[in-house]
């Protein structure tokens, strides 16, 4: 049985943080809203209440039933998490009269407490509260203060039972790491045992205990997430296995047929379907990008499904899902304003009656690709750029015809191929190219052009959650828009996106 932390999640920005963090120190850990609290077994060995955008001096606070966790547990409230076991407690919490967001330096820190063993009594946290703890209950001992916040952390008296005012799991609280190691392995006592090589093993015997002799389908994008679980799975059932491969039109140039062949070198079972002409003819007209997803994920399942039926006796759909898939499908709050509807979670149409197996569902991305590199899969996968489901369905910002597909592929592959000749590929999270609904004057040799302009799109990001533009060298940048004007026919100007995710997302669509 795997040991794990438990963390619930009361809606903060940063509970996904909180779980990496936990996962570098090779501890498994899953996030729960903290009103769906699953069985708590012994394989429970802490858990971690996250911050909120919430206060407990609500009306409706968000409220956990924590009478199954408190003294049976270590257990450790960060920001609201440390606020409401205060504030419900006999303790009391107000507005701050200061405002703390941002850095602040302890000022005080009780180093014979196990919870801040090794930490510097000056040492930068980062705080992100406009409540703070005025008041803690008798048997609440202070053990560290800001110049600021009084109860920057506390312990209850005679319990395992901790409160910190700030996030120890974000990047510039210096010694977070040291703190969230005393929690979970010297307070808790994990082993650190979860690494890819024991996850690989673990998942294995899961597979072929939960899939027996059943014959298993898998739809390959050519992205790293479904190519891992198809290797996975083929190390757990061979042959069982079939994975189809759809072209939808939509994808990089000539992506197809290479990444056909590099799936045949690594021994998989691979149907390849060329199914564009139906994806273009349902997609004509439509400008819509919600109904453009809609549509490329309908006509993929009904391509799919007719390709499955030919395999006799499938029971199972293997999906690529990962873990940051599975969290933004569930909201603290009830179901979440859809800002772009998600290609991997939602269930199949009843017409599919194929069970579902997800063999990567508990992985963040950068997980994804170590248990990828233990399983030997070549860097030329583990190393591409996500890429949207939809493929370039989203990055041509009006209806989509093939002369558009077209376009957006030639400038796309330039731009790609450009930065791994540059040696920037490597520094960039996802790239590519958009076509915009616009057309500008422009002047080649004697003659005025009237043509399409494009935007260049590259951030740098660890999960795809948050994300900022790279600042590629404007050298980069005019040989970039130098050849694709030259050698695309039917574009007369590059721009580059210089907005961050938030306000922006990755994608314009």
């Amino acid at each position: 049985m795997t040991e794990k932390i438990l963390i619930l999640d009361f809606g903060s920005q940063y509970t996904q943080l909180i779980a990496r963090r936990v996962r570098e120190l090779n501890v498994y850990c899953e996030i729960f809203p903290y009103n769906k609290i699953p069985d708590l077994d012994e394989s429970v060995k802490g858990v971690i209440l996250s911050g909120s955008p919430y206060s407990v001096r609500d009306e409706k606070a968000l409220k956990p039933d924590l009478s199954g966790i408190k003294t049976r547990f270590p257990l450790l409230g960060v920001c609201y998490g440390a606020q409401y076991l205060s504030h419900f407690y006999g303790g009391e919490v107000a507005l701050s009269g200061t405002r703390e967001y941002g850095r602040a330096n302890l000022s005080f820190v009780n180093t014979d407490n196990e919870l801040f063993s090794g930490i510097s009594s000056n040492s930068q946290v980062w705080m992100s509260h406009g409540d703070t703890i005025v008041r803690v209950p008798e048997n609440y001992n202070i053990i560290a203060s800001t110049h600021d916040v009084k109860v920057a952390a506390y312990q209850v008296a005679g319990e395992q039972t901790w409160g910190i005012q700030f996030h120890p799991e974000v990047y510039h609280s210096t010694e977070g790491k040291t703190l969230l190691k005393n929690f979970i392995v010297n307070i808790c006592g994990c082993k650190q045992d979860w690494t890819p090589d024991s996850f690989i093993e673990t998942t294995i015997a899961e597979l072929q205990a939960k899939i027996g002799n059943d014959k298993v389908v898998l739809g390959l994008s050519g992205g790293v997430d479904s190519s891992v679980a198809a290797v996975l799975l083929h190390k757990a059932i061979g042959r069982q296995l079939t994975c189809i491969f759809v072209d939808n039109g939509l994808l990089r140039k000539n992506e197809f047929e290479s990444v056909l062949e590099s799936y045949k070198g690594m021994g998989l079972n691979v149907i390849g379907v060329d199914a564009k002409n139906e994806f273009y003819s349902q997609l004509a007209g439509v400008t819509d990008p919600e109904t453009k997803r809609k549509i490329i994920g309908r006509v993929f399942i009904e391509t799919f499904d007719v390709e499955s039926h030919k395999i006799e006796d499938v029971v199972w759909l293997a999906q690529g899902t990962i873990y940051p898939d599975v969290i933004e499908s569930v909201s603290v709050k009830g179901p979440s304003a859809t800002i772009k509807s998600h290609h991997n979670v939602g269930g199949l149409p009843d017409f599919m009656k194929l069970k579902i197996v997800e063999p990567l569902n508990l992985l963040f991305k950068d997980e994804v690709r170590r248990v990828g590199k233990a399983l030997e899969i070549s860097d030329s996968i583990l190393g591409r750029h996500p890429f949207p489901g939809p493929g370039l369905g989203i990055r041509i910002l009006s209806d989509i015809t093939p002369e558009k597909v077209r376009i957006l592929q030639d400038v796309d592959d330039i731009f790609i191929q450009g930065l791994k000749d540059w040696g920037l590929y490597n520094d960039v999270w996802q790239a590519g190219a958009m076509l915009l609904p616009v057309q500008s004057v422009g002047v080649m040799g004697d003659e005025r052009t009237y043509e399409n302009v494009v935007a260049l799109r590259a951030v740098q990001s660890t999960d795809g959650m948050t994300a900022d533009w790279v600042h590629l060298p404007y050298e980069f940048l005019a040989k970039m828009s130098n050849n694709i004007i030259n050698r695309v026919k039917g574009v007369n100007r590059v721009v580059y996106d210089i907005s961050s995710k938030p306000p922006a997302t990755i994608e314009w669509e």
